[in-house]
């Protein structure tokens, strides 16, 4: 594969290993499990650790099957670089720990999966305060906004009301005030939305859904876009500004948070994501199609009393969507009439398996304010917009006739 050649979405995944050599010929990255790793001249060793040459020092920072899985992850988001953890709820919480400090400000989005939103509620008690605003219009973030902002953190679209932020007004607002603008892309993936397009500094990605795919594995991604000017960046330890500049958020990020708190991805785990990493076009374009396809079907019938999608025209944030998105996502949620119990519905469902991931191939289901957002409680679930027969979907690959029916006749029963 001639790296010159500028190559489509899948190919580039398919052959992303081959760009550099391979031992014995593998068309995978192989499985490499030691946790250390010799060198012949001491000096050597040396200047890996003092990052004066490349190399691995220790397991926990780093793996030659890691390492090719951050290439194929920033390949995807046409980015700077990528450091993978253990799971996606770590790479958030990198952020925290690496780039924030006491007297810092935030300011997300108020649309916000739970454990998110809960990592934020931990951050405010560390002494870093955190504002929530309506990320759907610029407006509201804009207001929010202190002398002491450091990040802009948002969701493409949102767990599991699935609104949509208001991207590239986002990004524009955050690139002339010189804020760090971080876009969690876990709901639309790269092949659906690159936030490099809108400007982003950092692409969070849970690894365990859409990218991974078959439910099997967990991990998760920092990506640096290399738009952000770290020069700007506050926070930044002078032991990392030895590196060249563009480096510094995930050089600081690689040391304090996957270094010291150790939310090492397996290399396991690594090789299992890179293999489900080859199918995600192929999954995405049938998962979207069946999504569009049961939206369309709930939201036609009486006893549905909302459906949330953005791939409808009746979604307030449709059009924003249609724009950035190549397609509107694998995930949408419902709402029953009252006289429709959530429960019941839920056990009458053949192919729907109640469960709490995304991106699986199966169809995945679950009552949200019971379960992933109870702890919550009915306030903050009302502030979200959650509604209490409230039902997330995670579409999956089945047959779309097959699908649609399946809903349908729970409806009927």
């Amino acid at each position: 594969m001639n790296d010159t050649k500028k190559y489509g979405f899948t190919t580039t995944i398919l052959h992303s290993d081959r760009q550099k050599p391979i031992e014995h010929g593998s068309l995978h990255k192989p499985i490499h499990t030691s946790v250390a790793f010799g060198y012949q001249d001491a000096r050597e060793l040396a200047s890996v650790f003092q990052g004066k040459q490349p190399g691995f020092r220790y397991g926990r920072q780093g793996n030659p099957t890691v390492s090719a899985l951050e290439e194929k992850i920033t390949r995807m988001e046409q980015g700077l670089a990528t450091i993978c953890f253990a799971t996606g709820m770590a790479a958030i919480g990198s952020l925290v720990q690496a780039l924030l400090r006491n007297g810092d400000h935030v300011v997300s989005s108020s649309f916000l999966f739970g454990n998110t939103n809960s990592l934020w509620q931990t951050a405010t008690g560390q002494g870093i305060e955190v504002s929530f605003a309506d990320a759907t219009d610029v407006a509201n973030v804009e207001a929010a906004l202190t002398p002491q902002t450091r990040m802009v953190f948002v969701e493409t679209i949102a767990n599991p009301r699935t609104q949509v932020a208001d991207l590239k007004r986002i990004g524009q607002l955050c690139r002339d005030r010189g804020i760090l603008y971080v876009v969690d892309n876990t709901m639309t993936s790269p092949y659906l939305f690159r936030p490099k397009m809108v400007g982003a500094s950092l692409v969070v990605n849970a690894l365990t859904k859409s990218i991974a795919g078959h439910g099997n594995v967990l991990g998760g991604a920092v990506t640096d876009t290399g738009l952000f000017d770290w020069s700007r960046y506050p926070n930044i330890i002078e032991t990392y500004k030895r590196y060249a500049q563009a480096q510094w958020g995930l050089a600081q990020i690689r040391a304090k948070a996957l270094r010291d708190f150790g939310a090492s991805l397996a290399p396991e785990s690594a090789h299992h994501i890179a293999v489900g990493a080859e199918t995600i076009a192929l999954r995405m374009e049938r998962e979207c199609a069946n999504a569009l396809a049961l939206a369309r079907m709930l939201e036609a019938d009486k006893r549905v009393a909302a459906v949330h999608y953005p791939g409808l025209p009746s979604h307030p944030q449709h059009e924003i969507a249609t724009k950035l998105f190549r397609a509107c996502g694998s995930l949408l949620s419902f709402e029953l009439q009252p006289e429709v119990d959530c429960f019941d519905y839920l056990n009458r469902l053949k192919l729907g398996v109640p469960a709490s991931n995304l991106g699986d191939t199966r169809t995945l289901v679950i009552p949200v304010a019971h379960t992933i957002f109870y702890e919550m409680g009915p306030e903050r679930r009302a502030s979200m917009g959650i509604a209490e027969s409230l039902i997330r979907v995670s579409v999956g690959i089945e047959d779309t006739e097959d699908l649609v029916e399946d809903f349908r006749q729970a409806l009927d029963a």
